[in-house]
């Protein structure tokens, strides 16, 4: 049995190291909605919100793994913080400027997305060194996949509230100090100060070099890219249906089906390599979008879902302890953080893509996308099997682990120490 969410919170600046990540993590949870809020109220049109805001997700996915691979060469706290001074800057220029001039507007969308510190990428570099036991890790990759949801759902709320109470602008001077600050809880920290990761070989495609990751990528751009068709579809079935909370009410199901399956996961081992665990937890998101095309009423279509989501977390969760077995040494950070990338990209086309789908041939198209991105998700984990077999070194979660029971635990030990 998996050591539970309880004792591994109880471990030693695992509370801490998660509260601060995941706060950390508020400006980019929420700048789609904070921009285009800001925007709006200051008069620009939904064009130019929606322009800016692409700006900001593309510096994001470019920064993201650039900055991670900077992490594994100089440590978290001389990368990290200055990038989230930089990006709450960053926003907090945009929110004083507003939107004249347009310029400046976008230079400050190129510099807050760019610099968004990898904390994600992070946290998962230090749960090795952290946790020290390979069934606390596991319980913690399942409960970070969790966490996702929730502060995907409550973040959104957070920014209605401070818009609400004060002004938009005002929403993102309040969200991106909190997330300085939670970055600053993060690198203050001694396992932060403390972690170095491996020697790694120079080379210019970094953590791309591993065949296995870059599977995990192609895997999970297509995971992505189901979310964000989703996300759109849900948006034209609550039109359709004359009821605009209708897409809310899909959305969140969405996420309560993850925080159910996640939490399932998390509270048991499960048999065979995370590899092949991989494989068939993405045949489950694949089919359970399915009852998505039968497009019934309102109320079954949000158990419908919930159904769509409850393979969503356990899929993050195993692919982060995929992605830590088959990081080439000295490149976890930046490995992570190129997931992160894969999935944001996917979720950004599969938006693009779901757009002219609803509006050729109807609702039940704009699900068929995310069918369809489900299906290409499970090709890719199937066609290259062999390139994501496991490892035939230990990983080193099981290395920590094994070296915990006899006794002979390495000082300086961090994950992404094998090739």
């Amino acid at each position: 049995m998996a050591a539970g969410y309880g004792e591994m919170l109880r471990t030693r600046h695992a509370a801490r190291l998660l509260t601060g990540t995941l706060v950390g993590r508020l400006p980019n949870a929420t700048a789609a909605l904070a921009i285009v809020l800001f925007v709006r109220a200051e008069g620009g049109s939904l064009a130019l919100a929606s322009a800016l805001s692409a700006v900001y997700g593309v510096a994001n996915a470019v920064g993201q793994p650039l900055l991670g691979r900077a992490v594994d060469l100089y440590g978290q706290p001389r990368v990290m913080l200055p990038s989230a001074l930089l990006a709450a800057l960053g926003m907090t220029a945009f929110a004083a400027v507003g939107l004249e001039p347009v310029a400046l507007a976008y230079a400050a969308m190129v510099v807050s997305g760019f610099f968004t510190p990898p904390l994600e990428g992070g946290l998962r570099a230090l749960w090795p060194s952290v946790l020290k036991s390979e069934e606390r890790i596991h319980a913690a990759y399942s409960l970070d996949a969790i966490a996702q949801e929730v502060m995907y759902v409550v973040g959104p709320l957070i920014i209605t509230a401070l818009v609400s109470a004060w002004s938009p602008a005002g929403a993102l001077f309040v969200i991106n100090a909190l997330g300085a600050l939670g970055a600053l809880a993060v690198v203050t920290s001694p396992p932060s100060r403390e972690w170095r990761s491996a020697p790694r070989e120079a080379h210019w495609l970094g953590a791309l070099r591993s065949r296995g990751l870059l599977v995990l990528l192609g895997t999970f751009f297509f995971i992505g890219s189901a979310l964000g068709s989703i996300a759109v579809s849900a948006v034209a079935y609550g039109e359709a249906h004359h009821d605009g909370n209708v897409a809310g009410y899909l959305l969140s199901a969405v996420g309560v089906g993850a925080f159910i399956g996640g939490t399932v996961y998390g509270h048991r081992q499960w048999p065979g390599s995370p590899e092949q665990r991989l494989r068939l937890l993405v045949t489950g998101l694949a089919v359970c979008y399915l009852p998505l095309l039968l497009v019934p009423g309102p109320v079954l279509m949000t158990v419908f879902a919930g159904v769509a989501g409850i393979f969503l977390a356990p899929c993050l969760a195993c692919a982060f302890v995929v992605v830590d077995r088959h990081a080439l040494r000295g490149t976890v950070t930046e490995a992570f953080s190129w997931l992160v990338t894969s999935f944001g990209v996917g979720a950004a086309i599969g938006t693009a893509f779901a757009g002219p789908a609803l509006q050729g041939s109807g609702i039940r198209a704009g699900f068929a996308v995310a069918v369809g991105c489900g299906v290409a998700a499970l090709v890719v984990m199937l066609a290259a099997r062999r390139a994501l077999q496991a490892p035939a070194t230990p990983s080193p979660i099981v290395a920590r682990s094994e070296n915990d029971r006899n006794g002979a635990v390495e000082p300086g030990f961090s994950a992404g120490h094998q090739a």
